[in-house]
């Protein structure tokens, strides 16, 4: 059993490598999506993975598009700040993929308008000015409850 923890085109290091040892952590399969705003090899990305990079089950993509004809048929949410779904009213399932844009500005908006029944989001304050959560926050928050609906398979 996996989810698989999907980040497009992801810019900054210590975010992908703190989703990449959530990812070793639970056992859930890190995609990255090209271009990648760093190197692979990067210090800071490895820095922030730790230890646990030799424990994550990583696949890179060279677009998305590769990525999407790769996995068709695969069911996917993409995760974004404009999602008319909250990510807890998803009943998540074994291999279920979780999409997550880069840091500046997300997944590309025709994508989350032709897909717009499988956009979720994480509620937040309509006051707030922020535009959205940290990226390694948001995978933690979504990869979580996706977890627990499955009953932490292999957790302990």
């Amino acid at each position: 059993m996996a989810i698989h923890i999907v980040l497009v085109e992801p810019e900054i290091p210590p975010n992908t490598g703190n989703i990449a040892r959530s990812c070793a952590a639970t056992g859930s399969v890190l995609h990255l999506v090209k271009p990648l705003g760093f190197s692979i090899d990067d210090k800071s990305l490895k820095r922030a993975g730790l230890d646990y990079w030799p424990f994550v089950t990583l696949k890179v993509h060279e677009s998305l598009q590769v990525f999407l004809d790769t996995y068709k048929g695969r069911n996917m949410y993409l995760a974004t700040t404009k999602g008319p779904n909250l990510y807890t009213d998803v009943e998540y399932q074994d291999e279920d993929m979780i999409l997550f844009g880069k840091e500046t500005a997300g997944l590309p908006r025709d994508f989350i308008k032709a897909n717009e029944s499988r956009a979720i989001r994480i509620p937040m304050s309509e006051d707030t000015r922020l535009r959205s959560f940290n990226l390694s926050n948001s995978a933690n928050i979504i990869l979580f409850e996706a977890l627990r609906q499955l009953g932490f398979p292999n957790l302990s």
